[in-house]
């Protein structure tokens, strides 16, 4: 019985990976591209370059990723409709400085352009990197979503000056009541148990199966974006990702999100990524 979720979690790599075989290491790659000093025809902020983001809105693409987008109407780990047209799919760490940065600085900006108008869904996966504590604060995360309360929690650790605080029990639950998590008994328990940890392994295999190294990474519609990069750069494949759905007249995105996420995350960029100890880059500034 033990060894069955290990082959399940080998066939989906594998399935994931013979998908994108010509990705060469997908995000792993992307990582590289998106800090290595050549600034060719890059968007850059000051001396930083970032992804590239090609004016063809197909360019730089894979199919199969995009298939990753879950869309269920009922995730609370969610914003924007199910049936929006662009989802960017963002594996993070509550321990990620980085992914703090986009979420204070980047996101709201996106939710409210293009979330709020229908065009975009953001999928919240938890990629916890950085040892027991980010773990805990994925579970609490998942927890908190069970009440409705998900991107609260989400804007409460990602406060400016939160990660410093640590996320050991007690710090959890104050986010939870920060948060507006109502039961907090239910909320203890949701966060200790096996549902928790199943669906916080199911976003780290993910991950895992993309050869994401580091956090925040980004899906959007198929295209892999490293890093809390310059607003730019999102907006631009979000731009892209939109052109290349191609809606027919009269069919375009309906105002306003579903209903599973009934409040937007509060979200902020800087060029960089947080990046796996295990990967051999450090755990920059956690």
């Amino acid at each position: 019985m033990s060894a069955q979720p290990s082959r399940m979690s080998s066939r989906r790599a594998v399935a994931i990976g013979a998908g994108v075989v010509a990705a060469a290491a997908l995000l792993g790659v992307v990582s590289y591209t998106a800090t290595k000093p050549d600034t060719s025809t890059r968007v850059t902020t000051g001396d930083s370059p970032v992804t590239d983001v090609s004016a063809e809105p197909q360019a730089g693409v894979y199919p199969e990723l995009a298939k990753l987008a879950r869309r269920d109407a009922a995730d609370p780990l969610a914003v924007g409709r199910a049936d929006a047209p662009v989802v960017m799919v963002e594996y993070a760490d509550f321990k990620c400085g980085y992914c703090g940065k986009f979420a204070r600085d980047t996101e709201p900006g996106l939710v409210e352009k293009y979330v709020k108008n229908g065009t975009l869904r953001i999928e919240w996966r938890n990629y916890p990197i950085f040892g027991e504590e980010s773990e805990a604060a994925a579970r609490a995360g998942w927890a908190a979503g069970q009440q409705g309360r998900f991107w609260e929690f989400h804007s409460a650790a990602y406060a400016e000056g939160a990660k410093e605080k640590g996320f050991g029990a007690a710090r959890l639950d104050a986010l939870a009541r920060e948060a507006g998590v109502k039961d907090l008994d239910r909320f203890r328990r949701d966060r200790a148990g096996d549902a928790a940890a199943a669906a916080v392994r199911k976003d780290q295999e993910e991950a895992y199966g993309l050869g994401a190294t580091s956090t925040p990474s980004f899906l959007i519609n198929g295209r892999p974006i490293a890093g809390a990069q310059p607003v730019e750069a999102f907006t631009q494949a979000i731009e892209s990702a939109k052109a290349a759905a191609k809606p027919a007249p009269g069919s375009g995105p309906k105002p306003g999100p579903d209903s599973a996420s009934e409040s937007a995350p509060g979200a902020g960029p800087e060029p960089g990524t947080k990046s796996a100890p295990e990967a051999g880059t450090g755990d920059g500034d956690q």
